[in-house]
């Protein structure tokens, strides 16, 4: 049993982990712990852009900005978090260019920005370019920037250590426990500070565009120490997944002008969003999708539609919409522009299904992309406990598997790279500022005694139940019934499948019963957590009674907001799930009707 002490250690690799950690090394000894190696985290999968009010092309506001995330919450998100955010990101966007991200240009050398599903500009309503991007691998090139200053700063990373336990002392944070992938041995890593920045948890539903370690592995270790998760409900289908693949193609498909098409060779967003099109947001796409599929317009009657940006698609709805350039000319692409500003969705969809996107439209379909729900904080990302935001000293997420709630009901594209950034930098400043004025705390005799319980409850199951069963009956039930849209029997479903599933696993047999590189007892693990999280998810959404941005249902259509203007807490008790309430911090914008 190894022992390591640092004030503050940071569980997970990605964009708000290694910023979280960048700015706590500034003034504290920092560590991170990573079951990656940081750049294979799935960070670097965003594509599109990373949302910032900079005006470089046209007219912007940071208050446009945050109206504009407040609406595409449905009102959800807590308004105090999301001007921080606004506010904030003019200056993240900038020092991230000063660390050396290549962004993509203007010809005045400023950098380019493009238009995004739900950002507008508030007095005309019609899009804005506010997505700041480096062509379409944004985060990969946030990773590779954030990763390098990490090293430069001397940050200690643990890689292929998998965490398994969260360490409170006294009602205080101590450290965490992890297991060695390499050695299978166990490792104690003592600290006043903890930063949770794990990632989300898409893998609970069959079709999504997560990567396969997105597994909820924060959300899971901070549900079995008492602590809740919130929103859970509220979980993003990207309209846009590769069709049967989930592979994403970005947003920034539809900002260069790409459209959507149905089986009738119809622009079909023109009925449900008649302003902003097919820049809708999310949830106004995934639905429309769902229902032109429905309704049996998909392509050749199958369920998926397709999205077209060749250039002379482009080019003949852009003269439809009256689109211009900055500069007050007609908006036009070639192929060598679509070639340079989508280079990896072009390689995506040639390597996956062999078409190219420049010539021949692309087969889509929603999958499940994004998490509005996780473990509760405030802006800071402090994490609270209950419904009176009672903070957790020492305790802080950020990033996808947090919920400061920034997203409320459904997030925009591009401020997923930019809630990482912003709330991993206040995390990282302010565990290292907690870690200047307080002592290490003595640990318990055993620290490591209740993860060697649960792993040893996985290594000793002698069932005949197979993992890869479980799994797909989880995500099948988890995607037909808390997918897109809902209904009250379909989500009770969903439960009682996801309570049976949770006995037959105590049922399995994992093979390999070695030390090295158990990737057998890795994924049970990792299984177990997502059921965990699929139960929560569909009892958070059964009891919501109305449609709210991603949570739609056919039985409650209408937001309700006399009722449900309200945060879900879900604490796992008892062999079960209790539900709590909190209210929506609202301050300046009150909530309206619905408006496409």
């Amino acid at each position: 049993m190894q022992k390591h002490q640092y004030e503050v250690v940071v569980v997970g690799a990605g964009g708000a982990g290694l910023t979280a950690a960048l700015y706590a090394s500034h003034k504290a000894s920092t560590a991170v712990i990573s079951k990656l190696y940081p750049t294979r985290s799935h960070t670097g999968a965003a594509q599109g852009g990373i949302g910032a009010a900079l005006g470089n092309t046209e007219e912007d506001h940071p208050e446009w900005h945050a109206f504009d995330t407040v609406k595409g919450s449905d009102y959800l998100g807590d308004q105090e978090a999301i001007d921080f955010m606004a506010d904030e990101a003019v200056d993240a966007v900038y020092e991230l260019e000063h660390m050396g991200l290549p962004f993509s240009r203007n010809p005045d050398g400023t950098i380019a920005q493009r238009p995004f599903g739900g950002h507008t500009n508030n007095e005309t309503g019609k899009p804005v370019r506010r997505a700041c991007y480096a062509a379409d691998r944004t985060g990969h090139m946030i990773l590779q920037t954030l990763f390098q200053q990490s090293i430069k700063n001397k940050v200690r990373f643990f890689d292929e250590f998998y965490v398994l336990d969260l360490l409170i002392v006294d009602g205080k944070t101590a450290g965490v426990i992890a297991l060695e992938l390499a050695t299978g041995e166990m490792h104690i890593f003592h600290s006043k500070t903890v930063i949770i920045a794990t990632g989300g948890h898409g893998r609970v539903w069959e079709i999504t565009s997560n990567a396969y370690s997105y597994t909820g592995d924060g959300v899971a270790l901070t549900l079995r120490r008492g602590i809740p998760a919130e929103d859970m409900e509220f979980f993003q289908f990207h309209p846009t997944g590769i069709y049967r693949m989930g592979i994403l193609i970005t947003e920034g498909v539809r900002g260069e002008g790409g459209v959507l098409i149905n089986g009738e060779g119809e622009r079909f967003m023109e009925r449900y969003a008649p302003t902003v099109k097919d820049l809708a947001s999310r949830d106004v796409i995934s639905r429309a999708m769902y229902l032109e599929m429905k309704d049996g317009r998909g392509i050749d009657g199958k369920r998926y539609l397709h999205m077209d940006v060749t250039p002379e698609v482009v080019n003949h709805y852009a003269d439809v919409d009256g689109r211009k350039n900055p500069d007050g000319s007609p908006y036009r692409v070639t192929a060598s522009d679509i070639l340079n500003k989508l280079p990896d969705i072009i390689d995506f969809c040639e390597t996956y299904i062999g078409i190219n996107p420049i010539s021949d439209p692309m087969p889509v379909q929603p999958t499940a992309h994004y998490a509005m729900g996780g473990i509760p904080t405030n802006k800071f990302g402090e994490v609270v406990v209950d419904e009176k935001n009672t903070i957790l000293p020492g305790l802080y997420a950020a990033g996808e598997v947090a919920c400061v709630s920034v997203h409320g009901a459904n997030r925009l594209g591009t401020n997923a790279l930019l809630d990482l950034i912003i709330f991993g930098k206040y995390s990282g400043l302010k565990a290292a500022e907690y870690s200047a004025s307080e002592p290490y705390l003595d640990l318990p005799k055993e620290p490591e005694a209740f993860a060697m319980q649960q792993l040893d409850s996985i290594r000793q199951s002698k069932g005949n139940e197979r993992m890869i069963d479980i799994a797909a009956e989880m995500k099948q039930v988890m995607f037909d019934h808390v997918g897109v849209f809902r209904v009250e029997e379909g989500m009770q479903q969903a439960v009682d499948k996801v309570r049976e599933l949770k006995e037959r696993f105590k049922e399995i047999t994992i093979d390999d019963k070695g030390l090295k590189f158990n990737n057998n007892l890795i994924e049970a693990w990792e299984l177990s957590n997502l059921i965990d999280i699929a139960e929560v998810t569909a009892v958070s959404a059964l009891a919501r009674t109305e449609s709210r941005g991603a949570h739609s249902r056919d039985d409650y259509s209408e937001r309700d907001d006399k009722n449900w203007l309200k945060h879900t807490l879900a604490w796992m008790e008892n062999g079960g799930v209790r539900l709590g309430y909190k209210p929506v911090q609202i301050t300046k914008y009150k909530p309206k009707a619905r408006a496409y």
